[in-house]
This record gives structure tokens, sequence and C-alpha cells, in this order.
């Protein structure tokens, strides 16, 4: 659900015409940080007031993905895009290994 939101902000709304987005899952240790690049450094993802409200009168279809990202992310944020124009936006969520499952007999 992060990478979907993330990745759609990065083609709705960070999108420049003949310039792509770059998506990342560069695991680290008990870590995975998800990082989307996209080349428009002048439009930052803020959670806006009245998206927490299902009642609030906004758009369903937008303003309340950031909410899940928030919801499910250990933390996020936006950075910008050494070298070139634009911004990194980031979300690191834990890495949770399954316990291990004994054997089971025969």
């Amino acid at each position: 659900m992060i990478v979907a939101e993330l990745a759609s902000n990065a083609v709705t709304h960070g999108r420049v015409p003949g310039r792509n987005a770059l998506l990342r899952l560069p695991r680290t240790d008990g870590r995975l940080p998800i990082e989307v690049t996209d080349t428009r450094d002048e439009r930052h993802p803020t959670l806006r007031p009245g998206t927490a409200d299902p009642d609030a009168d906004t758009e369903l279809e937008t303003g309340r993905g950031l909410l899940i990202v928030e919801a499910l992310a250990e933390t996020r944020g936006v950075t910008p895009r050494t070298g070139a124009p634009g911004k990194t936006v980031w979300a690191v969520l834990p890495v949770v290994r399954p316990a291990a499952h004994p054997a089971v007999p025969s």
C-alpha cells in the first residue's frame, strides 16, 4: 500500500513530461526503506487538514493516501534529490521476520 501510494503520488503530482520516477527498496538490517524519486522539487506531499475525517467535504479519491503511509510506516519524509532537480519521498517499515515453525513429526 505504501509503495502504491508513494509511486502514484510521484506519477500524479511529481511528473514532468519526458522524465521518469524512480522506485528504490534498499533493504537495510531490520528496516525496509521505500523511496520514490521524481523531478519536481516545488511540490511536496503534505497531510491536509480534514482528510482524516471521512465525512469531510473532500474528494474520496484524493488526500487520504498519506494518512495510510503515516499509519503504517515507522517514519516518513521528503529529501531533496542530489545532483538534479527533484525530491525523494520515503517511508520506512520495520522488517518482521516470521517465527520459526517447529518441524512437524511424520
